[in-house]
């Protein structure tokens, strides 16, 4: 029934542009807001293809002697071609392109909010673009920078813990041999630490818990003069993420989050020479392999599987050294 209400007033608004009683100006900003009705919670993506239509349809509309009007619909436009699902680069290298243009008359006549939604947008098309590579994820980076000017946390919070994550993502995606890879680590850290100022466990526990995980690999993983206090941090962000993340509600998310702490517990010495952690690493393997496989997910069990191998063998060499160790039994 949505569907057919969608195709109904995309039908009467390519009626109304038809009728005489309107300006050019009046059909233009009638087609976007249409588009935007469409595009705001689609249910196919024949509607965001409509939304891609209707914009077009509005800039052929769109009076010469209205550059801001037409710099809004393409950047409105650039936002339904970024939604398109796609495996190549078309729609994303037409939503850069839609973005750009419209960005110097957003910034010379639009609203500050205006242009900080389009450099947030454009950083967004641009680091998809990146993971292609089609473009430079410095180049994100900076769209993003430049957002973050208004996006300010204290005004603009879901913006701002947007930007943020995506920038940590950005920085965490640029290869580590320069002298600048430490750094980047380290502003990958703050950065879903700024995050997680915004977004709370009991206001948003999916996105909480996404933040806490990621927080976790990116202290893990870091070039640290610190590694211990960064395992330390990482576990401690794992057991934030799982808060939420259960086997019963969300069996995959819960999967990852426990073979990420295994990580950790693998890598992280015992305060005592023993193996409780190296066994606490295998439980935690082995429960995630396992679900895993009843969900499908062949290529995570086999990661899983290969490094539970590895932390086996380890386990054997480190029970053997310590039978090795023992007094030989004695008689009297």
């Amino acid at each position: 029934m949505g569907s057919s209400l969608s195709d109904a007033q995309v039908a009467a608004a390519l009626r109304s542009v038809e009728e005489d009683a309107a300006s050019a100006e009046e059909k233009t900003t009638m087609l976007m807001e249409i588009a935007m009705g469409l595009q705001l919670r689609p249910k196919s993506v024949d509607q965001l293809q409509q939304a891609v239509g209707l914009y077009e349809r509005a800039l052929d509309l769109c009076p010469q002697d209205a550059p801001l009007l037409s710099a809004r619909v393409r950047a409105r436009l650039g936002t339904a071609l970024q939604a398109l699902p796609e495996n190549g680069n078309c729609a994303l290298d037409r939503a850069r392109a839609c973005f750009e243009s419209a960005r110097g008359m957003l910034k010379e006549r639009g609203s500050p909010e205006e242009l900080a939604e389009l450099d947030m947008n454009l950083g967004l098309a641009l680091q998809a673009l990146a993971g292609n590579g089609a473009a430079r994820i410095t180049d994100a980076i900076q769209s993003y920078q430049k957002a973050l000017r208004v996006f300010v946390r204290e005004q603009y919070p879901q913006e701002f813990a947007i930007l943020h994550n995506n920038l940590a993502i950005a920085y965490l995606s640029i290869p580590l041999a320069d002298e600048h890879a430490k750094m980047r680590e380290a502003l990958a850290v703050q950065s879903f630490e700024e995050v997680l100022k915004v977004i709370t466990l009991i206001d948003h526990p999916s996105e909480y818990a996404m933040a806490q995980n990621n927080l976790g690999n990116a202290l893990q993983y870091a070039h640290s003069g610190h590694p211990l206090d960064n395992s330390l941090r990482a576990l401690a962000a794992y057991d934030e993420a799982l808060k939420v993340r259960n086997p019963r509600d969300t069996p995959i998310e819960y999967a990852n989050t426990i073979a990420n702490k295994a990580n950790v517990l693998r890598n992280l010495p015992d305060e005592e020479s023993g193996t409780s952690n190296l066994m606490a690493a295998r439980a935690l393997y082995r429960e995630a392999c396992d679900i895993f496989e009843l969900a499908g997910q062949r290529n995570s069990a086999a990661i899983v599987r290969e490094v539970l191998a590895e932390l086996e063998q380890e386990l054997r060499q480190a029970n053997a050294i310590e039978l090795n160790g023992m007094p030989s039994s004695t008689t009297v």
